[in-house]
């Protein structure tokens, strides 16, 4: 089945959005955004796997993991939970870091906002993300940003 993923890179302000409409309830979609035990399951583009480290999804939470790449080698990231809106929207500000959840300054941080709408076919996510500056936003598409996360929620849709 056709895919249809919305992947706008907005240079003038520094942002990306993003949308897919999954076939599966609002509730269904929130959780495998949102429980680390679902999330590791597809947010890593293989052959690379996510794996979670912990997990605290609540205002100011954090959700500490890494990508496991197919030679072993690991990448942490974090994401600091911001608003949380339940089965509607929550906010986070994404970082590489190390294994104890210290950033990497070397890496941009950016600043996502997921929303969850009831559709007819079943749940349109909309994922915004903003950065710090066109660089930082150039330097993670350099980096296959949008190839990787476009195929993790590929993986979503297959899982689902």
């Amino acid at each position: 089945m056709e895919s249809n993923i919305i992947f706008n890179k907005d240079f003038d302000s520094d942002s990306v959005y993003v949308m897919k409409i999954y076939h599966a309830d609002v509730s269904i979609v929130w959780n495998y955004f949102t429980q680390s035990e679902l999330l590791d399951q597809w947010w890593a583009p293989k052959p690379w796997k996510c794996e979670t480290k912990s997990q605290d999804f609540s205002e100011g939470g954090v959700w500490l993991y890494s990508m496991i790449g197919p030679e072993g080698e690991r990448h942490f990231a974090q994401v600091k939970y911001g608003e949380i809106m339940e089965h509607r929207s929550f906010d986070g500000t994404d970082a590489f870091c190390d294994e104890n959840g210290k950033s990497n300054e070397d890496f941009p941080q950016a600043k996502w906002l997921f929303g969850f709408t009831g559709v007819e076919e079943g749940t349109k996510v909309t994922i915004n993300i903003y950065f710090q500056s066109q660089e930082a936003m150039k330097q993670l598409l350099n980096m296959g940003f949008e190839e990787g996360f476009v195929m993790g929620l590929e993986q979503l849709n297959e899982v689902l």
